[in-house]
């Protein structure tokens, strides 16, 4: 069995919103149900678990009535930190599947609702090689590294650097031992996660139209970006 855990527990602070950024409409309906249906479309038919703050459940459901949203999925309580709910996460898959070191499990940001079912299954086809696969794509802006005490900065290649998309997707074995150690705020996403327990990351090549819904701005470009897909055109992706 597969799995997906699509992440939904930030605030949307950012978004100078009272909703949370991944309950706000989209084209009609709101960003997360976009990411869930990408991967509702995903080849690898995933069991998907939604990770949802328990104070804003009530509402999620709510949503789904108001706009008929029927894909199937299990919701998980989610918690102060993404390692948290990912953590909840995984405990649901332990209670629904006891085979679950075999199953290939995604983490995905609810506020990418642009991913592609073509990218998911591209990710869980190499996770399936290596254990271990990321989307990310490679820095096309020139890049400078500041010293540890602030005091100079450096030029750096940006063709070293990569900047880190979802979904990520791991072999179950590795996810829940990964997931067993102390959370450390330095690992920003799972990839840093799994790493620190010693296994490498293969990094899939991803989509410079996965974009992450942190601002206002981004939602709006985001539209434009839907329109853009709906009407078939096109977006350069070039790296």
């Amino acid at each position: 069995m597969n799995y997906a855990i699509i992440v939904a527990g930030g605030t949307g602070s950012r978004m100078g919103s009272t909703t949370p950024k991944q309950f706000l409409l989209l084209n009609g309906i709101p960003v997360m149900m976009h990411a869930i249906n990408a991967f509702y479309e995903s080849k690898h038919a995933p069991h998907i678990i939604a990770v949802i703050h328990p104070d804003m459940q009530a509402y999620w459901l709510e949503l789904c009535e108001t706009y008929h949203f029927h894909v199937q999925h299990t919701i998980a309580d989610g918690a102060d930190s993404r390692f948290g709910s990912v953590k909840n996460g995984l405990e649901v898959i332990r209670l629904l599947d006891k085979n679950q070191s075999q199953s290939l499990i995604a983490i995905h940001d609810a506020v990418r609702p642009l991913v592609n079912p073509h990218q998911i299954d591209l990710t869980y086809e190499q996770a399936a090689l290596t254990g271990a696969a990321a989307l990310a794509i490679q820095s096309t802006n020139s890049i400078r590294l500041i010293s540890g005490d602030g005091s100079s900065n450096n030029a750096y290649p940006r063709e070293n650097v990569y900047l880190m998309q979802t979904p990520q997707i791991f072999k179950g074995s590795i996810l829940f031992e990964a997931y067993e150690q102390p959370e450390d705020k330095m690992c920003t996403d799972d990839a840093a996660v799994v790493e620190k327990k010693g296994y490498p990351i293969t990094l899939v090549d991803g989509d410079t139209r996965n974009i992450k819904i942190t601002f206002r701005d981004d939602l709006a470009i985001a539209e434009l970006l839907l329109e853009a897909r709906h009407s078939g055109g096109t977006s350069d992706n070039s790296q």
